[in-house]
């Protein structure tokens, strides 16, 4: 059960400080990318956690900096200011194992503007001669005593809990009192090439912009998730790094994103994968739905940057489509454009049906007589002399939908049979948008 946010908390500071470390290590687990090069994060990353019967929500943010800046930097620091403008509280982490830099001063005047309550965090308080040299410098951003903490080594954490505590209870802010299960929130991952449009996507899903869009691949790095509301439907929405040729892949950061993104998928219900119109099927692309079939999630393809296609094009696109991914002649295909919010909505309204479709719930009685009916129209094909025999069948999961199916002489089935099967339930039951596992089982 997961409390309904009643705080937004964003970390906020200079780039290196550690925010991300201090993220992962307030919401007990990996999920913004870590890495000694200073500018990892770039959009903001949020986690739902349950704190003392608080329910938080926390945000990291990439780190602000003065001087002239690139174009990523200024979306950085654009993300940055969004995750200001939406907290309640904020955390303004400072390194200890530096003295204080022109950017800490800059953090701390555009926090001054903001009138946000702030908390200070004096970060690496691992080398005690270190900190007496520069703790006393802190005080000179004039936010008082800072929490003295070390996130790599969980010291100081319950002084900083304490210390939220405090700032909640000055803001009246009540702890949550309504709990919604997991179970309810339908869980979506963006996965796709790099550049393909999986960013902007996300944004005009939730209609804001929640990550950073670039024409530079690679620019998404976290497993950025956003919580929203549609259709009195609760999504939890996943963008994630753009997923490149193994040979390609750099070693560090780039491999870190991989791997969180891998992770994401098993913990999504369904997987949009976003394709890029002028070049909608590649090895890479069939390798990307591979990640989500392993998983056994439900599939919606999104050829994307598709608002200049004629039909004729877009039919010449959907024939080669189904020829290369004949293995998913069940997933639906949605031309769309991000950009100019074309056909956006109907990748929620899919993902709806989708969800529903992954619970349905088959009764034995119904199944059997079915399995019974087309049995009869098309009798088993079996190796050998020896031959199979339907005994019956069940549902035995959902999420997705998993049948096991008894027969006499399972092992002589010919391996088409299974095919036959799983069309005509689908033919029946629908399961439009999600694999179905079959499971056939020997019975005497």
């Amino acid at each position: 059960m997961k409390s309904a946010p009643s705080a937004i908390i964003a970390i906020i500071g200079r780039p290196n400080v550690g925010k991300s470390t201090l993220f992962n290590r307030i919401i007990g687990k990996r999920m913004a990318v870590i890495a000694e090069e200073a500018g990892t994060t770039r959009d903001r990353v949020q986690e739902d956690f349950d704190m003392n019967g608080y329910g938080i929500r926390l945000v990291d943010t990439g780190g602000l900096q003065t001087g002239k800046k690139t174009d990523i930097e200024a979306d950085v620091e654009k993300q940055a200011n969004i995750g200001i403008e939406k907290a309640d509280i904020v955390l303004f982490v400072t390194n200890t194992l530096q003295s204080l830099t022109a950017d800490d001063f800059a953090v701390a005047g555009i926090l001054r503007k903001s009138k946000k309550p702030v908390i200070l965090v004096a970060n690496k308080c691992d080398n005690q001669k270190i900190i007496e040299e520069n703790i006393y410098s802190i005080y000179e951003l004039g936010f008082g005593d800072p929490v003295q903490i070390s996130a790599i080594h969980k010291t100081g954490i319950d002084a900083l809990y304490s210390e939220i505590g405090k700032k909640l209870k000055e803001l009246k802010i009540k702890p949550s009192k309504k709990e919604q299960k997991e179970d309810d929130v339908i869980k979506i991952s963006i996965l796709g090439r790099p550049n393909v449009g999986k960013s902007s996507t996300l944004n005009s899903l939730i209609g804001e912009d929640r990550a950073i869009v670039s024409e530079i691949p690679g620019t998404t790095r976290d497993a950025t998730d956003t919580g929203f509301e549609y259709k009195d439907h609760q999504f939890a929405l996943i963008d994630t790094a753009g997923i490149r040729r193994r040979g390609k892949i750099e070693q560090g950061i780039e491999k870190f994103s991989i791997i969180r993104c891998k992770e994401v998928v098993e913990r999504s219900d369904i997987s949009i994968i976003v394709l890029n119109a002028t070049e909608p099927v590649t090895s890479q692309d069939l390798h990307i739905i591979e990640l989500a079939l392993k998983e056994r999630n439900g599939i919606i393809l999104a050829v994307n940057k598709s608002d200049a296609l004629g039909d004729e094009t877009k039919e010449a696109i959907l024939i080669k489509l189904r020829r290369k991914c004949d293995f998913l002649p069940w997933a639906p295909v949605v031309f769309t454009s991000a950009k100019n919010n074309k056909n956006i909505p109907q990748l929620l309204d899919l993902a709806i049906e989708i969800y529903k479709t992954r619970h349905t719930k088959i009764s034995t009685p119904k199944l059997n007589s079915f399995l019974q009916k087309i049995i009869q129209k098309h009798l088993p094909s079996s190796k050998g002399q020896l031959r199979s025999k339907l005994l019956y069948g069940n549902q035995v999961g959902v999420n997705p939908p998993r049948f096991s199916i008894f027969f006499k002489n399972a092992g002589k089935l010919h391996f088409s049979y299974r095919r036959y099967i799983e069309n005509e339930i689908r033919r029946e039951f629908g399961f439009e948008g999600t694999p179905i596992s079959l499971i056939f089982r020997e019975s005497s």
